[in-house]
């Protein structure tokens, strides 16, 4: 699919009758209703659209990225620090002609770029959105910010869509992988779908207030007590990639509630472990990155899901 390429809602029929669009390969009719493991139909839902100042500096800058939080998720981990939205409690339905009206009021109020979080259950309604705002004038990146659990085919149906990836990539191992987000493969999926990533962009580039404009960050949460998987995920990505991708190590997890069935993931990332990780980054030739310091690990990081920007003022 090319920039530009006019589509009608029959396209997001057709993919959403027999919905394969992510590797759980439901194979459900989401026009009839119906649900898969995202737990949306074909209607469109967004929890919040505005300004956000804690993403990487090269996407946040000082005037904030245009985040727009999709609910539903394909994914469902079990320590979701979004799951309002990700097990779809909380947003608003919309249409497609209004969703392209919301990038451009973020361009507006002058965004960097257009952050869709958690987009991958929604790629036709975003391919068409983007038509329609391009044509009203869009012009700034669009960033793709996923679980990095993604499917190669839906991948390239952005290709020329999307100008910076922003995946996670959570898991080398498949004991963790299956024990918190139920799914065997996740590491083959990830490393395929990043390569295609990869081959998209090309090349990372910057404008002259250091925004990414196009480019590939990969971001690794750490999670307590896997140390050991993530030294082996950032081995993996500079090995393969070298520092043609940027990796984005994260200290932020946050225990959400007491989680008795996990009683391990009831706690922080220590101090230790995150620095340990950094220094491994470091030596081993790791330099185009970016590393968190502080109170990350914080609810008050987590935004209110409140429908902000996904309605018109008229109609709050």
């Amino acid at each position: 699919m090319k920039r530009g390429l006019l589509m009608d809602s029959q396209f997001v029929k057709d993919i959403l009758r027999d919905c394969v669009l992510c590797p759980r390969e439901c194979h459900v009719d989401r026009t009839s209703g119906k649900r898969g493991y995202c737990r949306t139909t074909d209607e469109l839902v967004v929890a919040r659209a505005a300004l956000h100042m804690w993403e990487e500096p090269c996407i946040s800058g000082k005037e904030g990225s245009g985040t727009v939080f999709f609910s539903g998720c394909h994914l469902g981990c079990v320590y979701c620090q979004n799951r309002n939205i990700s097990k779809g409690l909380a947003g608003k339905t919309i249409s497609i002609e209004r969703l392209a009206e919301i990038f451009i009021e973020l361009q507006d109020k002058g965004a960097n770029n257009i952050n869709l979080v958690t987009p991958s259950h929604y790629v036709p309604h975003i391919i068409e959105a983007l038509n329609i705002a391009r044509r009203k004038g869009l012009g700034i990146p669009v960033v793709y910010n996923c679980s990095g659990y993604e499917k190669v085919e839906a991948l390239k149906l952005l290709d020329g869509y999307v100008d910076v990836y922003l995946p996670d990539f959570k898991y080398m191992s498949d004991e963790p992988a299956m024990k918190y987000s139920n799914c065997r493969n996740y590491f083959p999926v990830a490393a395929a779908a990043i390569e295609e990533m990869m081959r998209q962009v090309k090349k990372t580039v910057f404008d002259r207030r250091g925004i990414m404009q196009k480019g590939v960050i990969v971001r690794h949460l750490a999670l307590p007590g896997y140390l050991d998987d993530s030294k082996r995920i950032i081995k993996y990505l500079h090995d393969t990639y070298g520092n043609k991708i940027y990796i984005s190590i994260m200290n932020q997890y946050t225990p959400m509630t007491v989680n008795e069935a996990y009683p391990e993931l009831n706690r922080k990332i220590a101090d230790r472990e995150y620095e340990e990780l950094v220094d491994y980054a470091v030596e081993i030739g790791i330099e185009n990155g970016f590393i968190q310091e502080g109170g990350t690990a914080s609810q008050s990081f987590i935004p209110e899901f409140d429908g902000e920007g996904v309605l018109p003022k008229n109609k709050y």
